[in-house]
Protein backbone atom coordinates (compact mmCIF):
# COMPACT_ATOMS: atom_id res chain seq x y z
CA UNK A 1 0.00 0.00 0.00
CA UNK A 2 1.47 3.19 -1.20
CA UNK A 3 2.54 5.74 1.66
CA UNK A 4 0.39 8.45 2.22
CA UNK A 5 1.84 11.66 1.35
CA UNK A 6 0.48 14.88 3.15
CA UNK A 7 1.30 18.51 1.28
CA UNK A 8 1.46 21.35 2.90
CA UNK A 9 1.10 24.76 1.62
CA UNK A 10 4.03 26.97 2.51
CA UNK A 11 2.56 30.62 2.33
CA UNK A 12 5.02 33.46 2.39
CA UNK A 13 4.84 35.24 5.59
CA UNK A 14 6.04 38.52 5.99
CA UNK A 15 9.09 39.64 7.94
CA UNK A 16 8.19 40.73 11.32
CA UNK A 17 10.78 43.57 12.57
CA UNK A 18 12.69 43.15 15.62
CA UNK A 19 10.71 43.88 18.61
CA UNK A 20 7.42 43.99 16.93
CA UNK A 21 4.25 41.69 16.62
CA UNK A 22 3.02 40.12 13.77
CA UNK A 23 0.82 41.25 11.26
CA UNK A 24 -2.86 41.44 12.18
CA UNK A 25 -1.57 42.01 15.40
CA UNK A 26 -2.60 44.79 18.11
CA UNK A 27 0.49 47.02 18.53
CA UNK A 28 2.19 46.77 22.12
CA UNK A 29 3.68 50.13 24.19
CA UNK A 30 7.34 48.85 22.80
CA UNK A 31 6.37 48.95 19.20
CA UNK A 32 4.84 52.48 19.41
CA UNK A 33 8.21 54.58 20.30
CA UNK A 34 9.56 54.43 17.14
CA UNK A 35 6.58 55.63 15.28
CA UNK A 36 6.65 58.43 18.08
CA UNK A 37 10.06 59.42 17.34
CA UNK A 38 9.16 60.10 13.40
CA UNK A 39 7.15 62.74 14.93
CA UNK A 40 7.75 66.47 14.80
CA UNK A 41 10.52 67.80 17.93
CA UNK A 42 8.98 69.62 21.13
CA UNK A 43 7.66 72.97 22.08
CA UNK A 44 10.14 73.26 24.66
CA UNK A 45 13.08 73.37 22.10
CA UNK A 46 11.36 75.24 19.55
CA UNK A 47 10.71 77.61 22.12
CA UNK A 48 14.26 77.25 23.15
CA UNK A 49 15.86 77.88 19.57
CA UNK A 50 13.61 80.82 19.11
CA UNK A 51 14.48 82.74 22.24
CA UNK A 52 18.17 81.73 21.18
CA UNK A 53 17.58 83.42 17.64
CA UNK A 54 15.78 86.23 19.11
CA UNK A 55 18.87 86.82 21.10
CA UNK A 56 21.36 86.89 18.30
CA UNK A 57 19.33 89.03 16.50
CA UNK A 58 18.70 91.33 19.23
CA UNK A 59 22.50 91.47 19.78
CA UNK A 60 23.71 91.61 16.30
CA UNK A 61 20.51 94.56 15.66
CA UNK A 62 22.51 96.34 18.57
CA UNK A 63 25.66 95.93 17.40
CA UNK A 64 24.67 97.08 14.21
CA UNK A 65 23.09 100.28 15.88
CA UNK A 66 26.20 101.18 18.21
CA UNK A 67 28.75 100.86 15.66
CA UNK A 68 26.57 103.03 13.34
CA UNK A 69 25.76 105.93 15.71
CA UNK A 70 28.21 105.58 18.07
CA UNK A 71 32.29 105.80 18.62
CA UNK A 72 34.15 104.29 21.83
CA UNK A 73 37.34 103.21 22.54
CA UNK A 74 38.41 101.94 25.79
CA UNK A 75 42.42 102.97 24.75
CA UNK A 76 42.06 105.94 26.55
CA UNK A 77 43.35 107.13 30.22
CA UNK A 78 43.50 110.08 32.17
CA UNK A 79 46.72 112.70 32.09
CA UNK A 80 47.53 116.10 33.37
CA UNK A 81 50.46 118.54 34.35
CA UNK A 82 52.79 116.74 36.46
CA UNK A 83 55.80 119.90 37.52
CA UNK A 84 58.86 118.14 38.79
CA UNK A 85 60.69 119.96 42.33
CA UNK A 86 64.15 120.40 41.63
CA UNK A 87 67.05 122.56 43.17
CA UNK A 88 69.13 124.87 41.25
CA UNK A 89 72.29 124.52 43.14
CA UNK A 90 74.21 121.81 44.76
CA UNK A 91 73.85 121.22 48.75
CA UNK A 92 73.11 119.38 51.46
CA UNK A 93 69.37 119.16 52.45
CA UNK A 94 68.88 120.42 56.36
CA UNK A 95 65.11 120.46 56.46
CA UNK A 96 62.32 118.20 54.62
CA UNK A 97 58.76 120.02 54.58
CA UNK A 98 56.44 118.12 52.66
CA UNK A 99 54.79 114.56 52.82
CA UNK A 100 53.91 112.25 49.97
CA UNK A 101 50.38 113.42 48.98
CA UNK A 102 50.47 116.80 50.87
CA UNK A 103 48.62 119.29 49.04
CA UNK A 104 50.80 122.46 48.41
CA UNK A 105 50.33 125.84 47.21
CA UNK A 106 52.66 128.33 44.95
CA UNK A 107 55.35 129.56 46.92
CA UNK A 108 55.18 127.25 49.54
CA UNK A 109 58.54 126.25 50.90
CA UNK A 110 59.26 122.13 50.46
CA UNK A 111 63.13 121.79 51.76
CA UNK A 112 65.97 124.14 52.97
CA UNK A 113 69.46 123.46 51.56
CA UNK A 114 72.79 124.26 54.07
CA UNK A 115 73.45 128.09 53.21
CA UNK A 116 77.01 127.82 54.50
CA UNK A 117 78.65 128.09 51.08
CA UNK A 118 76.60 130.42 49.35
CA UNK A 119 76.57 132.40 52.77
CA UNK A 120 80.33 132.81 52.43
CA UNK A 121 80.75 133.75 48.74
CA UNK A 122 77.90 136.60 49.54
CA UNK A 123 80.34 138.01 52.24
CA UNK A 124 83.68 137.16 50.18
CA UNK A 125 81.89 139.64 47.02
CA UNK A 126 80.88 142.14 49.26
CA UNK A 127 84.41 142.55 50.88
CA UNK A 128 86.04 142.77 47.26
CA UNK A 129 82.77 145.67 46.41
CA UNK A 130 84.19 147.50 49.55
CA UNK A 131 87.79 147.56 48.83
CA UNK A 132 87.32 148.47 45.29
CA UNK A 133 85.03 151.45 46.23
CA UNK A 134 88.61 152.47 48.59
CA UNK A 135 90.33 152.62 45.33
CA UNK A 136 87.90 154.86 43.42
CA UNK A 137 87.89 156.82 46.27
CA UNK A 138 92.07 156.86 46.20
CA UNK A 139 91.25 157.80 42.45
CA UNK A 140 89.37 160.44 42.77
CA UNK A 141 92.20 161.78 45.16
CA UNK A 142 94.76 161.61 42.32
CA UNK A 143 92.14 163.04 40.01
CA UNK A 144 91.79 166.13 42.34
CA UNK A 145 95.81 166.37 42.69
CA UNK A 146 96.47 166.10 38.67
CA UNK A 147 93.88 168.56 38.41
CA UNK A 148 95.88 170.69 40.78
CA UNK A 149 99.38 170.06 39.05
CA UNK A 150 97.52 170.66 35.57
CA UNK A 151 96.47 174.05 37.30
CA UNK A 152 100.08 175.02 38.28
CA UNK A 153 101.23 173.96 34.96
CA UNK A 154 98.85 176.09 32.97
CA UNK A 155 100.15 178.88 35.62
CA UNK A 156 103.79 178.38 34.48
CA UNK A 157 102.67 178.66 31.03
CA UNK A 158 101.04 182.02 31.40
CA UNK A 159 104.39 183.15 33.40
CA UNK A 160 106.60 181.55 30.58
CA UNK A 161 104.83 183.35 28.30
CA UNK A 162 105.21 187.13 29.60
CA UNK A 163 108.91 186.20 30.51
CA UNK A 164 109.27 185.32 26.65
CA UNK A 165 107.52 188.66 25.95
CA UNK A 166 109.67 190.27 27.53
CA UNK A 167 113.18 188.80 26.46
CA UNK A 168 111.91 189.27 22.85
CA UNK A 169 111.26 192.90 23.37
CA UNK A 170 114.53 193.28 24.99
CA UNK A 171 116.15 191.40 22.31
CA UNK A 172 115.00 193.67 19.93
CA UNK A 173 115.56 197.18 21.95
CA UNK A 174 119.39 195.74 22.12
CA UNK A 175 119.37 194.91 18.76
CA UNK A 176 117.90 198.59 17.87
CA UNK A 177 120.88 199.93 19.87
CA UNK A 178 123.80 198.01 18.27
CA UNK A 179 124.12 198.28 14.71
CA UNK A 180 126.30 199.32 12.25
CA UNK A 181 126.18 203.06 12.36
CA UNK A 182 125.08 202.99 16.45
CA UNK A 183 127.05 201.16 19.05
CA UNK A 184 124.57 201.97 22.23
CA UNK A 185 125.43 198.94 24.02
CA UNK A 186 128.25 196.55 23.82
CA UNK A 187 127.68 193.20 21.81
CA UNK A 188 127.93 191.27 25.01
CA UNK A 189 124.38 192.87 26.16
CA UNK A 190 123.07 192.05 22.30
CA UNK A 191 124.07 188.18 22.58
CA UNK A 192 122.48 188.17 26.03
CA UNK A 193 119.41 189.53 25.01
CA UNK A 194 119.08 187.11 22.38
CA UNK A 195 119.88 184.20 24.51
CA UNK A 196 117.19 185.18 27.13
CA UNK A 197 114.83 185.43 24.53
CA UNK A 198 115.99 181.49 23.02
CA UNK A 199 115.84 180.55 26.90
CA UNK A 200 112.24 181.92 27.89
CA UNK A 201 111.19 180.31 24.02
CA UNK A 202 112.85 177.05 25.24
CA UNK A 203 110.56 177.53 28.56
CA UNK A 204 106.82 178.29 27.35
CA UNK A 205 107.54 174.72 25.78
CA UNK A 206 108.79 173.38 28.27
CA UNK A 207 106.28 174.38 30.08
CA UNK A 208 103.36 173.70 27.83
CA UNK A 209 105.13 170.02 28.00
CA UNK A 210 104.45 169.96 31.68
CA UNK A 211 101.12 171.24 31.20
CA UNK A 212 100.31 168.83 29.00
CA UNK A 213 101.17 166.03 31.15
CA UNK A 214 99.56 167.08 34.02
CA UNK A 215 96.17 166.60 31.81
CA UNK A 216 97.38 163.10 30.90
CA UNK A 217 97.46 162.48 34.21
CA UNK A 218 94.08 163.65 35.21
CA UNK A 219 92.79 161.49 31.93
CA UNK A 220 94.64 158.40 33.44
CA UNK A 221 93.31 159.09 37.01
CA UNK A 222 89.72 159.41 35.60
CA UNK A 223 90.17 156.03 33.51
CA UNK A 224 91.42 154.22 35.98
CA UNK A 225 88.36 155.41 38.11
CA UNK A 226 86.09 154.40 35.16
CA UNK A 227 87.27 150.84 35.19
CA UNK A 228 87.26 150.84 39.07
CA UNK A 229 83.94 151.57 39.04
CA UNK A 230 83.09 148.94 36.03
CA UNK A 231 84.50 146.56 38.40
CA UNK A 232 82.23 148.04 41.13
CA UNK A 233 79.19 147.20 39.01
CA UNK A 234 80.53 143.55 37.73
CA UNK A 235 80.75 142.17 41.48
CA UNK A 236 77.85 143.92 42.32
CA UNK A 237 75.85 141.60 39.77
CA UNK A 238 78.08 139.04 41.14
CA UNK A 239 76.57 140.13 44.38
CA UNK A 240 73.04 139.53 43.07
CA UNK A 241 73.99 136.56 41.54
CA UNK A 242 75.50 135.15 44.84
CA UNK A 243 72.23 136.41 46.63
CA UNK A 244 70.09 134.74 44.47
CA UNK A 245 72.55 131.10 45.02
CA UNK A 246 71.67 131.74 48.63
CA UNK A 247 67.75 132.23 47.82
CA UNK A 248 67.93 129.32 46.27
CA UNK A 249 68.66 127.24 49.37
CA UNK A 250 65.24 127.08 50.15
CA UNK A 251 63.12 124.81 47.42
CA UNK A 252 59.77 126.15 46.36
CA UNK A 253 56.99 124.60 44.91
CA UNK A 254 56.11 126.06 41.29
CA UNK A 255 52.84 125.71 41.01
CA UNK A 256 49.79 124.78 42.99
CA UNK A 257 49.06 121.05 43.36
CA UNK A 258 49.75 117.63 45.41
CA UNK A 259 52.79 116.36 46.07
CA UNK A 260 54.03 112.80 44.37
CA UNK A 261 56.97 110.74 43.78
CA UNK A 262 58.53 111.98 47.16
CA UNK A 263 62.52 111.01 46.68
CA UNK A 264 64.52 112.93 49.35
CA UNK A 265 65.34 113.19 52.68
CA UNK A 266 67.45 115.36 55.44
CA UNK A 267 71.04 115.10 54.50
CA UNK A 268 70.58 113.59 51.30
CA UNK A 269 73.51 115.98 49.24
CA UNK A 270 71.37 116.76 46.07
CA UNK A 271 72.62 118.57 42.54
CA UNK A 272 71.51 120.65 40.40
CA UNK A 273 68.09 119.51 38.04
CA UNK A 274 68.14 116.69 40.43
CA UNK A 275 64.45 116.27 41.04
CA UNK A 276 63.14 115.64 44.62
CA UNK A 277 59.71 115.44 44.09
CA UNK A 278 56.73 115.90 41.76
CA UNK A 279 53.50 118.00 42.10
CA UNK A 280 50.03 116.94 40.03
CA UNK A 281 47.72 119.52 39.63
CA UNK A 282 44.09 118.89 39.64
CA UNK A 283 43.28 120.21 36.20
CA UNK A 284 43.39 116.65 34.40
CA UNK A 285 41.98 115.80 30.93
CA UNK A 286 41.46 112.53 28.75
CA UNK A 287 43.29 111.74 25.88
CA UNK A 288 41.79 109.03 23.83
CA UNK A 289 43.42 107.05 21.02
CA UNK A 290 40.82 106.77 18.63
CA UNK A 291 41.11 104.71 15.35
CA UNK A 292 41.82 106.72 12.12
CA UNK A 293 39.02 104.66 10.70
CA UNK A 294 36.44 106.70 13.78
CA UNK A 295 37.57 110.22 13.35
CA UNK A 296 34.94 111.36 10.48
CA UNK A 297 32.25 111.89 12.84
CA UNK A 298 34.36 113.51 15.39
CA UNK A 299 34.17 117.26 15.73
CA UNK A 300 35.44 119.67 18.63
CA UNK A 301 32.49 120.03 21.35
CA UNK A 302 30.89 117.25 21.03
CA UNK A 303 29.81 115.17 24.54
CA UNK A 304 31.95 112.77 25.37
CA UNK A 305 30.67 110.23 28.06
CA UNK A 306 33.24 109.26 30.17
CA UNK A 307 33.92 105.90 32.41
CA UNK A 308 36.44 105.67 34.83
CA UNK A 309 37.49 102.18 35.99
CA UNK A 310 38.18 103.57 39.29
CA UNK A 311 34.53 105.61 39.65
CA UNK A 312 32.80 102.05 37.97
CA UNK A 313 29.15 103.67 39.10
CA UNK A 314 29.73 107.19 38.28
CA UNK A 315 29.22 108.47 34.30
CA UNK A 316 31.26 111.97 33.95
CA UNK A 317 30.66 114.23 31.04
CA UNK A 318 33.72 115.56 28.67
CA UNK A 319 33.65 117.41 25.31
CA UNK A 320 36.26 117.15 22.60
CA UNK A 321 39.09 119.81 22.85
CA UNK A 322 41.26 118.65 20.10
CA UNK A 323 43.16 116.21 18.05
CA UNK A 324 46.78 115.44 18.03
CA UNK A 325 48.80 117.00 14.96
CA UNK A 326 50.08 113.53 14.33
CA UNK A 327 49.23 109.96 14.79
CA UNK A 328 50.96 108.04 18.06
CA UNK A 329 53.40 106.11 15.77
CA UNK A 330 54.69 109.54 14.28
CA UNK A 331 55.70 110.54 17.84
CA UNK A 332 57.10 106.75 19.06
CA UNK A 333 60.31 106.78 19.88
CA UNK A 334 61.07 104.46 16.50
CA UNK A 335 58.48 105.47 14.30
CA UNK A 336 58.30 102.24 11.98
CA UNK A 337 59.46 102.89 8.29
CA UNK A 338 56.83 102.24 5.64
CA UNK A 339 58.87 102.30 3.22
CA UNK A 340 61.20 99.24 3.54
CA UNK A 341 59.21 96.65 1.47
CA UNK A 342 58.04 95.17 4.02
CA UNK A 343 54.74 97.51 4.32
CA UNK A 344 51.48 95.97 6.08
CA UNK A 345 48.61 98.18 6.62
CA UNK A 346 47.75 98.85 10.12
CA UNK A 347 44.85 101.11 11.46
CA UNK A 348 46.33 103.78 13.42
CA UNK A 349 45.50 105.74 16.13
CA UNK A 350 45.15 109.02 16.85
CA UNK A 351 45.08 110.63 20.07
CA UNK A 352 42.45 113.36 21.23
CA UNK A 353 42.05 115.34 23.88
CA UNK A 354 39.05 115.09 25.88
CA UNK A 355 38.16 117.45 28.62
CA UNK A 356 35.82 117.14 32.41
CA UNK A 357 33.04 119.49 32.94
CA UNK A 358 34.12 121.83 35.57
CA UNK A 359 31.94 120.47 37.80
CA UNK A 360 32.99 116.74 37.26
CA UNK A 361 36.80 118.20 38.39
CA UNK A 362 35.44 120.30 41.11
CA UNK A 363 33.51 117.35 42.35
CA UNK A 364 35.95 114.34 41.83
CA UNK A 365 39.22 116.86 42.61
CA UNK A 366 42.09 114.01 43.71
CA UNK A 367 39.93 111.27 43.11
CA UNK A 368 40.86 111.72 38.88
CA UNK A 369 44.50 111.55 38.53
CA UNK A 370 46.61 111.14 35.57
CA UNK A 371 47.29 107.57 34.46
CA UNK A 372 43.66 105.92 35.19
CA UNK A 373 41.88 103.77 32.70
CA UNK A 374 38.62 105.05 30.87
CA UNK A 375 36.31 104.03 28.63
CA UNK A 376 34.49 107.15 26.19
CA UNK A 377 31.70 106.62 23.90
CA UNK A 378 30.69 109.82 21.67
CA UNK A 379 26.89 109.58 19.96
CA UNK A 380 27.89 110.57 16.25
CA UNK A 381 23.85 111.83 16.29
CA UNK A 382 24.36 114.73 18.26
CA UNK A 383 24.55 118.25 16.35
CA UNK A 384 28.01 119.78 15.74
CA UNK A 385 28.49 122.53 18.29
CA UNK A 386 28.30 125.23 15.50
CA UNK A 387 24.97 123.98 14.03
CA UNK A 388 23.54 123.95 18.05
CA UNK A 389 24.55 127.23 18.97
CA UNK A 390 22.75 128.57 15.93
Amino acid sequence: MPDTQTTVDHKPTAAVPPGGAAPGTAPSAAQGAPANAAKAPPKRVLIVVGLIAAAALAAGGRMWYRSHYFVETENAYVTGHVHPVSSRIPGVVTKVMFDDNQVVKAGDVLAELDPADQRVKVEQIEAQIASVQQQIVQAGAAIEQARAQASAARAQVVQAQANLVRARQDAERYGQLYNSQMKAVSKAEVDAATAARAGATADVTARRDNANAAQAQITAATSARDVLKAQVKVLQAQLQDAQQQLGYNRIVAPISGRIGKRSVEVGARVQPGQQLAAIVQDDVWVVANFKETQLPGLVPGQKVDIEVDALPKHELVGRVDSFSPASGNQFALLPADNATGNFTKIVQRVPVKITFAPEDLRKYAGRLVPGMSTVVEIDLRQKAPQQAAQ
